[in-house]
């Protein structure tokens, strides 16, 4: 098989691994590269692993084939050529970067040893390997600080409230997952989590790790307060990972810039998953990754139709501790604009709350805590963009039936 028919994928997350296996299936000869050791997994469900739910093995994906284990350290794009850190060079027709994300490291004193080492006891949360990492350190009892109150901040908590840590949350902003949220349902967030015996606080700004001795005791906060912490889980949001891109020459912003076939500014290569930015958005979501993967699986195949256009994104968590599962799900935007009409349902026994907001007679947003029973016709309504018959009756239908999910 000649280099000019070949298509190689970067990365073996869920868009590379989605991508590869949708070319295979169209008879597409691809290589799939992968940085880690590990068999591709589902990262979305790394938490699950860290709260002792899943082993590893059952968040694996499947793949058309193993990929090919190594980092790639260069492109060439003249001789389009990629090259890994072992000095293998392999040829492409087509080049795919699906390198995903790096997690953000904040800048706090005392963060890095000599050489740029975490401290001992202190813990990213991106890969397998810092799941399988912090998991083998964690024990009942254990003094735990996490950093970001965010949808990975929150997952982790929960994670580790459920091996038995003790917990303390440490959210910057004045409410978790704020990003996602409105107030209401944020509160209802964390007194779910307070409920697993996880401490949290709100408006809270981490300045320092504290390691004298190369593992980590504390944590001090910008008003002085220390917290004792025999671990410290860094869950600060994540950021596209565009090295080989830029080096390369490409165009990059915040990720690497794709227009609606998916190409970056070279026509042979493309970009899908968390590392690429179109029409001014990087999602870092898996529902868009994989609609990338799919879309430029039907490109590469030849269809002339193939475009992608965007993804109308529904978030959606599930937590599940001791008291029983706690779902939410969000979409679009969960804060109304003046003149807005805004309905929402709230049930402070059950602890549920359901929200929409509705725009010149169009679902724009919306969010659900605690029973999910309508997000399907609600999320429909939302993705069609169509007009509501009207607001009242209808509207309120939808809130409160299944819609024949």
């Amino acid at each position: 098989m000649t280099s000019d028919e070949r298509v190689v994928v970067i990365g073996s997350g869920l868009a590379g691994v989605r991508l590869a296996r949708r070319l295979g299936e169209l008879g597409i000869p691809v290589t799939l590269i992968g940085e880690e050791e590990h068999p591709p997994y589902n990262r979305v469900l790394l938490a699950e692993v860290l709260a002792g739910r899943y082993r590893p093995e059952v968040i694996a994906l499947p793949a058309p084939a193993e990929p090919v284990r190594g980092r790639v350290t260069g492109i060439d794009r003249a001789a389009r050529t990629v090259t890994r850190a072992d000095g293998t060079v392999t040829g492409y027709g087509r080049l795919v970067l699906a390198t995903g994300s790096n997690p953000v490291l904040p800048p706090l004193r005392g963060l890095f040893t000599a050489g740029r080492e975490l401290p001992a006891g202190v813990h990213a949360f991106r890969t397998l390997d810092d799941c399988l990492n912090l998991s083998a350190a964690v024990r009942p009892g254990v003094r735990t600080v996490v950093i970001g109150g965010g949808l990975l901040g929150v997952s982790a908590a929960r994670a580790l409230a459920a091996r038995g840590a003790r917990v303390v949350l440490a959210q910057q902003s004045e409410r978790l997952m704020e990003r996602r949220l409105d107030p209401a349902a944020s509160a209802l967030v964390e007194r779910y989590l307070t409920g697993l015996g996880v401490e949290v606080h709100t408006e809270c700004r981490v300045r320092d790790v504290r390691s004298p001795d190369g593992t980590v005791r504390s944590v001090e906060l910008a008003d002085g307060y220390a917290l004792d912490a025999d671990l410290v889980v860094l869950a600060c949001g994540v950021r596209p990972r565009t090295g080989l891109a830029r080096a390369a020459g490409l165009d990059v912003d915040r990720g690497v810039v794709v227009d609606d076939r998916l190409r970056t500014s070279d026509p042979h290569i493309h970009a899908v998953g968390d590392c690429a930015q179109h029409a001014g958005t990087v999602y870092g979501l898996a529902a868009p990754a994989l609609e990338q993967a799919d879309a430029l699986a039907a490109l590469l195949a030849g269809d002339p139709r193939a475009r992608y256009t965007g993804t109308r994104s529904l978030t959606r968590l599930t937590l599940a501790g001791a008291g029983g599962p706690f779902d939410l799900a969000a979409f679009g935007e969960t804060e109304g604009r003046p003149g807005d009409d805004v309905v929402r349902l709230a049930d402070a026994t059950r602890g549920t709350y359901r929200k929409v907001v509705v725009r010149e007679d169009r679902l724009v947003g919306g969010v659900l805590v605690g029973d999910l029973g309508t997000v399907g016709a609600l999320a429909r309504a939302w993705e069609g963009a169509e007009p509501l018959p009207s607001p009242g009756g209808p509207l309120l239908h939808l809130l409160t039936t299944d819609g024949g999910c």
